[in-house]
């Protein structure tokens, strides 16, 4: 009778301990971390500059006329056509009759001219109503890897195909989000730490004011501060390869702030630090110029964090469908009630002092994002989740497709890759994805839009019911 096969061993037994040291190379010190991020650093600039040009800039591929069609403006091909033999003047493409192909600037040009001429009950600038600001929205969560800047950018180019002008504000000094827009950060005074210590050191002026008439030494302002005075938003933004979409970029000297903010704070007592971001983006015009701004923040709720979601209007939590993310994504919530409310409670003791009204941060809608769903397996757990997290859940669960993962390759978003690299199933399936999310985000948008405007128009009405009052004896 054969001699039945014994059953091979895990792997970690019996383990050879000097043969284990051998492996282990020399002693490391401090040093090899700096020659493991040279490394890294070529690498990173490698693989970052796939899908650029020759000449090292990034740009943004043409659309053919069945994706404008398709996609992005509301009007069939043969029209299209029409329209554009009729009006020489509008841009007209490359290529032949039967395929011709755009830049994102020749579609903006032939949005604008269908919402001047076409027909009124389509859709051919998206809704933002006139007078009002625009939507800040942070896409935030403190656990790494759950897509934050992945949705974030294709939300930012979702909106920015869809016709809104969009700023987005990287707040995570690892500069995913800079890389994926090609940015140019060459030190931290091309990121929002200059508008930072701009508002501190504003604060600190009107500080100085208050005690140099009440006779007491002023506060000082380093060079760090002084130099901060003289930066204004524009000097920060810079455009990308996208035509309605600027970026402010981060990194890793951007961390630095995480430091310097409790050490100012500390400085001055009274200085809203949380509202630094909020009041660098109001000054600086942002809210005028722009439709959408997007901030994108690090995977920990640190002081960029909190000035990304006490100056966001829309909060974004992204998760996926597991258990640790889902624990996770709890106590992130946890942390965002403790800490608002802790600032609320602190600031509306003293306010109450003063005589002065009390604070309150408000959000016109909060929502988590199920990202890299796989219904085959995950379907059960979202489900709970969903049940859990309740109205605070999005409806539609992000899947992850061969196609997002491609584009994920070669730093740059789906909608920045050329659909003739897939079959059209493939792209109109991967494209899907990031559409229906978009689909709830701007409904997410338009809705609080909305809403702001009732607002905006009762308040007018009762404004001017109250002045137009006939007087009384």
């Amino acid at each position: 009778m054969a001699k039945k096969p014994e059953t091979p061993l895990p792997p970690y037994f019996n383990l050879d301990p000097e043969a284990a040291a051998a492996k282990l190379g020399p002693i490391v010190d401090t040093a090899r971390f700096a020659k493991a991020a040279a490394f890294a650093g070529r690498g990173r600039e490698d693989l970052s500059k796939r899908g650029y040009a020759p000449d090292g800039r990034k740009r943004l591929r043409k659309f053919s006329t069945w994706e404008i069609c398709r996609y992005l403006i509301p009007v069939a091909p043969a029209h299209l056509r029409r329209v554009l033999n009729k009006n020489p003047d509008l841009p007209q493409g490359e290529g032949n009759a039967g395929s011709r192909w755009f830049t994102l600037e020749d579609v903006l040009k032939l949005r604008d001219h269908f919402a001047e001429e076409g027909v009124s009950t389509k859709e051919y600038r998206p809704y933002r109503p006139k007078g009002l600001p625009a939507k800040i929205v942070a896409v935030a969560n403190f656990k790494g890897g759950v897509g934050k800047t992945s949705t974030a950018a294709h939300l930012a180019m979702s909106a920015a195909l869809d016709g809104y002008k969009v700023l987005v504000v990287d707040l995570d000094s690892q500069g995913s989000m800079t890389s994926i827009m090609g940015g140019d950060v060459p030190d931290e005074w091309k990121t929002v730490f200059p508008l930072l210590a701009k508002d501190y050191a504003m604060n600190v002026l009107a500080e100085n004011k208050v005690r140099a008439a009440a006779g007491e030494p002023e506060l000082p302002l380093d060079e760090t501060l002084k130099e901060a005075l003289s930066t204004n938003l524009d000097d920060v933004v810079q455009k990308t390869h996208w035509p309605n979409i600027d970026l402010i970029g981060a990194q890793l000297n951007l961390y630095w702030a995480e430091f310097q903010i409790p050490v100012w704070r500390m400085g001055l007592r009274s200085w809203a630090l949380w509202d630094a971001l909020t009041g660098a983006l109001e000054q600086g015009g942002a809210l005028d110029e722009y439709d959408i701004i997007l901030l994108d923040t690090p995977p920990a709720l640190g002081y960029l964090t909190i000035n990304a979601l006490a100056a966001a209007d829309i909060i974004l939590v992204p998760l996926g469908a597991s258990f640790l993310e889902f624990d996770s994504t709890g106590r992130f919530f946890d942390m965002l009630y403790s800490t608002f409310a802790s600032i609320e409670d602190g600031e509306n003791a003293a306010r109450r002092r003063a005589g002065l009204p009390e604070m309150k941060f408000e959000w016109d809608v909060v929502r988590a994002v199920i990202t890299r769903f796989d219904a085959s397996q995950q379907t059960d757990l979202a489900n709970v989740i969903q049940a859990y997290f309740g109205d605070v859940m999005n409806a539609y669960r992000q899947e992850y497709t061969a196609m997002v993962g491609q584009a994920g390759e070669s730093v740059s978003g789906i909608y920045e890759a050329d659909y003739r690299n897939f079959n059209r199933e493939t792209y109109t399936r991967g494209r899907e994805v990031f559409d229906r999310t978009y689909a709830e985000f701007k409904e997410l948008l338009i809705g609080s839009w909305w809403r702001d405007s009732q607002l905006d128009d009762g308040e007018a009405n009762e404004e001017e019911s109250t002045h137009g009052a006939p007087e009384t004896a």
